[in-house]
Formats: structure tokens, sequence, C-alpha cells
């Protein structure tokens, strides 16, 4: 039988946002509590009282906090340079068949340009190419013969250098997307390698995410 601290515990863990503001002290739990007076009546398919939901609260135990973690803490505090990549396109077509003969003739053409910013990724329906905004017209020609399903201009690229072992830790990108959501910046786009992270973003908001990655390891 499912109890009211079971659904605190559900709810919290589906808003980690609320769930850290919690572990941190700085919400008011009367308040959170009246809050969820009625999904928690939903949950449980009978009416609940703020006060036994406000008792399941103040006994709720987070998982581990990633933040005390001292393997992601010196982590953190071993990002490397920060790279900033602005005139960039990002294209997205349809996978084919031929895509790939396509992607080739893009990438002879890109044979000796040491400048360029280029990177592909294929999912299972399409497939995306970020590139120098310089660089359209050959884009638009090697792939003329695939479906466009969409071109937006005016990114930038921020990317940053990870440690080596940051794939064996847990939480990382967490921190980097949670502050940047915090800010309220949006990200078109995700790129990585094992030890390079990427984040396309819209020129207007470059300045405030590269602020934000850079306050990454205060």
């Amino acid at each position: 039988m499912k109890t009211i601290a079971a659904c605190v515990g559900q709810i919290l863990i589906g808003q980690p946002f609320l769930e850290e503001a919690l572990s941190r002290g700085i919400i008011n739990y009367s308040a959170l509590a009246e809050e969820l007076v009625v999904p928690i009546s939903e949950l449980l398919k009978k009416p609940v009282k703020s006060g036994a939901i406000m008792m399941a609260l103040r006994r709720y135990q987070p998982p581990t906090d990633f933040r005390n973690s001292l393997k992601l803490k010196r982590v953190i505090q071993n990002l490397g340079d920060i790279t900033v990549r602005s005139n960039l396109t990002d294209f997205t077509f349809q996978n084919s068949k031929t895509l790939i003969h396509s992607h080739s003739k893009i990438m002879e053409q890109l044979d000796g340009y040491s400048n360029v910013f280029y990177a592909f990724t294929r999912g299972i329906y399409e497939s995306n190419i970020i590139i120098s905004t310089a660089q359209k017209h050959n884009i638009l020609k090697s792939f003329q013969y695939e479906i466009l399903l969409g071109e937006k201009a005016e990114l930038s690229a921020i990317t940053i250098s990870l440690p080596s072992d940051n794939s064996k830790v847990t939480g990382l990108y967490y921190q980097i997307f949670k502050r940047l959501a915090w800010e309220d910046i949006a990200l078109y786009e995700v790129v990585s390698t094992t030890n390079e992270f990427t984040i396309l973003v819209e020129d207007e908001v470059v300045d405030r995410a590269f602020s934000v990655m850079k306050r990454l390891k205060d």
C-alpha cells in the first residue's frame, strides 16, 4: 500500500530542483505541504492533511548529494579550457541510403580547412550537421539530393575540455545542465566526445551561457 512518504519521494525525485532546494533548507515546509495536498490525495485516492505531508517532508532523506562527492568536486575543479565558436548553422537531414555518400562529399571539401567548426551526429531517423555558416553553400551542394528537415543559423558552440576520468563520475552533466537551466538558458544542441563537451546555443544567450560554464569551478 502506498504511503504519504512514498508519494512525497515520488514527487520530489521527479522534480530535482525542488528536491535540491529542500535538501538545502531554502523551502518553507508548510507552504510546500499545502501545495502537495492535491497531488498526493490524487495518488492515494483519498484526502490527506497537510500536517502529515509536512512530517513526511521533514523526514525525507534525499539520495546522496552529488555536490558533496569528492570525486565529482575534483573533476569539476579540473575542467579544462573553454572554447567559443560563433557563426554556426545547424542542418537536419532525414536519414537515407545515400546520406553517408553525401557526407563524404562535404568531408572531402573540408579537407585542409583547419579553422572550420564541424560536427556530425547520426540518429535513428535523422542526422545533424553543425558547421561554420560560411560553408552553407557547400553543405547545400553536397546534400542537394537529401531531404532537409531543418536549418538554424546564428548559433554558437561552447566547448569545455573534460578530465580523462569524467566518464566514471556520476552527476557531472547534471551539474552543467542544472546551472544552465537555473539561468533560463535553452540548449539548441548537445555534442560530446570522450573528453569534450559542447553545447550549442543561440547567439543572443552565448555570453550568459559562457559565464555559467566558466563559473562551474566556483
